[in-house]
């Protein structure tokens, strides 16, 4: 692996999975999941989940690809040459995922300058599906192009590539060692802002009031699960690629513990300063807080306007709410795009040059094509929903059960980390990964499979969810299985065997503790 691959540093590997774990999901689904698992006392499902799934899960993650030194694909291939389909299924997942979510930091670019002049006007719901996104309501593939946000999504495209071109240090590290400090600024700013508001406390009080009945409650365990495992960016493929561009005999564990928490310390400024915002937006309109309570677009792009017309100093809550949706945005589309250029240039020896132009060109296109239409928001509510309920939830459940039931290579993993590390793992890792995890994932995933095929997604027509919902996650693993038997470009695969009889003795020791 070249210099330019590798991160120079732990500092460095730190912001970069940082960049990836703190996205979307933390500024605008957190809090409304924490309201709804019963505020304060969400906090105790919350940790659960961070301590017994999340931070095994990704200490695995880290130790496939920091051992076996490749991209998904790669490394899962030298781990066991049945498990590449693994590999390349979470790159699927990547490709479907990086196409649809360009387009919503497309829509925060344009968001930031209409926050100045309130572009909205008085009606932001209005606005958003019809003036700006221009929708048509549509159930199909439209090929009507709106103009203002192809033009924006065509720029975040163009800087994504070129941050990836760069390469892991100088692009993506480099990328998220200036955007993570800044993001995490601008909200402490907002979070300030939000608090001088009159109903700030009100809100405040919602949110971490603790309703201890709702820990009663299997889904409010399964929505705790569930926050934790999306937003560490567990299961898309990321955290294996990155861990395999740290230098032999660089810090796992320590790192990760880092990354874990600092992301959800993250997620509890998001959900003070959305709710400290929802609490005057309550005031103001004389309701509940529990009336102005929304997630993911309806927060952002239309109960955040509609804030922001009303509230003193409201330009500024704008600006910096969007500002920081597209930084964080940014970090994290660039980790999920790696993650299919890395696979390439692994599998069939591409350049950075190459890949970047071939592989992530035809992403974009992709991109711009389906997504920035007069039908594109239909298309992007299904897809989004069928590859992150059923695509990373079934990687991740997949990759827990292979290696702990089905490979049991939970010990060699075990002893990679403890080779390394600082903080060292036992058999209580083992034990969370062999049977918490694969026990609420397969709950997560078997519970949401039977409600979508008895109940359907949404009010989405039956043959639209199964033509871009199902069939998209059929191909997915249909491709996945064509590239797995596709051959590697020579002696790529057995690269690592030269490195690997250079310190058995060391794997070993490491092992047994």
């Amino acid at each position: 692996m070249s210099e330019r691959q590798q991160f120079k540093g732990r500092s460095a590997f730190i912001f970069a999975a940082m960049g990836s774990a703190v996205g979307l999901g933390n500024i605008w689904r957190f809090p409304y999941v924490a309201y709804e698992g019963g505020g304060g006392a969400f906090i105790i499902p919350y940790l659960t989940a961070l301590l017994t799934a999340g931070i095994p899960l990704l200490f695995l993650l880290y130790a496939i690809g920091h051992k076996y030194r490749g991209s998904a694909p790669l490394s899962f291939r030298r781990l066991h040459p049945g498990t590449e389909v693994i590999g390349w299924w979470q790159v699927g997942i990547c490709f479907v995922i990086a196409v649809y979510y360009a387009v919503v930091i497309a829509w925060a670019v344009r968001y930031v300058g209409f926050s100045v002049n309130q572009t909205w006007g008085d009606d932001p719901e209005g606005f958003f599906g019809g003036e700006f996104l221009q929708q048509s309501g549509e159930f199909t593939i439209g090929v009507s192009l709106v103009p203002a946000v192809f033009v924006p999504l065509l720029i975040v495209w163009i800087f994504t590539l070129v941050v990836l071109r760069a390469g892991m240090q100088k692009g993506i590290a480099r990328l998220s060692q200036v955007f993570i400090p800044v993001l995490v600024v601008l909200f402490v700013i907002l979070v300030i802002q939000a608090l001088r508001q009159p109903g700030a406390v009100e809100g405040l009080n919602a949110l971490f009031t603790p309703n201890w009945e709702a820990l009663k409650d299997p889904q409010v365990w399964v929505l705790a699960y569930g926050q934790i495992f999306f937003s560490l960016s567990i299961a898309f493929g990321i955290m294996i690629t990155y861990a395999a561009h740290l230098k032999r005999k660089t810090n796992l564990t320590g790192p990760g513990l880092v990354v874990a928490f600092a992301n959800s310390g993250f997620e509890m400024l998001a959900g003070i300063g959305v709710f400290a915002t929802l609490g005057f937006m309550a005031q103001a309109s004389g309701v509940q807080i529990a009336d102005v309570v929304a997630e993911g677009v309806g927060l952002a792009f239309i109960a955040f306007p509609a804030i922001i017309s009303t509230m003193p100093g409201g330009v500024i809550i704008g600006v910096l709410f969007f500002t920081s949706i597209v930084l964080a945005g940014i970090t994290s589309m660039v980790s999920i795009v790696e993650v299919v250029l890395d696979a390439f240039e692994d599998k069939f020896g591409l350049s950075r040059t190459a890949s970047v132009l071939l592989v992530g060109g035809l992403m974009a296109v992709v991109s711009l094509v389906l997504f920035p239409t007069t039908t594109g928001l239909n298309l992007l509510d299904v897809v989004d929903n069928f590859a992150n309920q059923f695509g990373i939830v079934g990687a991740g459940l997949t990759i827990t059960i292979t290696l702990g039931w089905g490979l049991r290579h939970l010990r060699v993993m075990r002893g990679h980390l403890n080779s390394v590390s600082s903080f060292k793992v036992g058999w209580t890792w083992t034990i969370l990964l062999t049977v918490v995890t694969p026990v609420v994932l397969g709950f997560m995933f078997i519970s949401k499979l039977i409600e979508t095929v008895q109940e359907g997604y949404g009010e989405m027509p039956r043959w639209y969810v199964e033509m871009f919902g199902w069939g998209m996650s059929v191909a997915i693993f249909v491709i996945a299985v064509v590239l797995s038997n596709m051959k590697w470009k020579p002696g790529v695969v057995e690269a690592l065997e030269l490195e690997e009889s250079q310190s058995p003795r060391t794997e070993k020791k490491g092992a047994l503790r």
